[in-house]
């Protein structure tokens, strides 16, 4: 007879713990169906995400631009102290001639003056220090030999401070690539954020921003801009004329712009040179801290760093280029993310 026997009930610690890994395992889905969702940023959060590097990478490239201004300063110094040796060195070479000739026909006559011997025979530096026999010398010879030791002087001078500026340019181009690759990382991590919404957000996104850029077809209420006189007047009409080109960073126009490369550009329509980067555009001309002086024209600065510039435009507006993916446009000074620092009228 076969033997009925009731199956073996698991252990209680058995049931326990299939108990807490079964009630572990379900726990963990909880959680990876609740952090699945968050996994991928909102519209909103990424476009703040996108807004902040955009700040950081116009920050860098206000850097960059400093950077490529100082390169372009250094090598013209360079330049100008280069060709300044050739001509030092071709004015020694004709000094040293002029008293190789005197030697020459003092040999022809029956011997070189002791003095040009010593002369031509050690250092000419310190030639004048250890000639004893200098009463010896014509006038014109000792004056010749002065030329000399100040030429010599002089030029070794000017190599010194070439070598210098050398080194310092070559810290600038370090520099400069440095800032290059920081403003491209910002952008580059900006666009994988944006490829990262599906296409019905980037569609919104984009409106968003075709309503706040304003083409120069637009209508803006600037209230009474009369206030623009002389060359603040003339850059201002200017500038007008580029709303809708597009933010590039880095460049001066006329097809894009980057924020100080604008209101650079629009001074130069004028016959006004500004410097090239916001920071130094800060320093130019009588500052304005209060809103109600500022007039049509007034370079306006914004954030701590003074990294953002725009040109006043009248009724609390302002004329830029604002940032990446962006164009030239109007806007209210209210809306530009970081604090009014002060006015500049040039």
């Amino acid at each position: 007879m076969a033997s009925h026997r009731r199956a073996k009930q698991p252990g209680r610690a058995r049931v326990t713990v299939l108990t807490s890994a079964a009630a572990a395992a379900v726990a963990l889905s909880a959680q990876a169906a609740n952090a699945a969702p968050s996994e991928k940023p909102s519209k909103n959060e990424v476009k703040s995400r996108v807004d902040k590097l955009y700040e950081e990478a116009e920050q860098a490239t206000e850097k960059l631009n400093g950077a490529k201004e100082k390169q372009e300063k250094l090598q013209k110094q360079i330049s100008a102290l280069q060709d300044s040796v050739a001509r030092g060195q071709d004015e020694l070479n004709e000094l040293r001639d002029g008293i190789g000739s005197m030697a020459t026909a003092q040999y022809r006559s029956g011997g070189i003056d002791p003095s040009l011997q010593l002369f031509l025979s050690s250092d000419p530096d310190s030639y004048l220090d250890k000639a004893a026999t200098l009463d010896q010398l014509s006038s014109q010879q000792v004056e010749t030999l002065k030329k000399i030791q100040a030429k010599q002087r002089e030029l070794a001078q000017e190599r010194a401070e070439a070598t210098g500026k050398l080194k310092d340019l070559a810290a600038t181009r370090t520099e400069l690539g440095k800032k290059k690759k920081e403003v491209q990382a910002k952008l580059a991590e900006a666009q994988k954020l944006l490829n990262s919404l599906t296409a019905a957000e980037k569609a919104a996104l984009t409106a968003e921003q075709d309503r706040a850029s304003r083409s120069s077809s637009e209508r803006v209420d600037l209230g009474d801009d009369t206030s623009a006189t002389g060359r603040a007047a003339a850059a201002f009409a200017a500038a007008k004329t580029r709303l809708g080109t597009p933010y590039v960073y880095g460049a001066t126009g006329p097809s894009s712009f980057d924020c100080s490369g604008l209101t650079s550009w629009a001074y130069a329509q004028a016959g006004v040179s500004i410097p090239r980067t916001s920071e130094s555009q800060s320093t130019i001309g009588t500052k304005i801290y209060s809103t109600s002086d500022l007039q049509v024209g007034d370079l306006v600065f914004f954030f701590n760093d003074l990294h953002h510039v725009g040109l006043y435009a009248g009724n609390g507006q302002i004329l830029h280029a604002p940032r990446t993916g962006t164009v030239v446009r109007y806007e209210s000074m209210s809306t530009i993310g970081g604090p009014f620092m002060f006015g500049v009228r040039v």
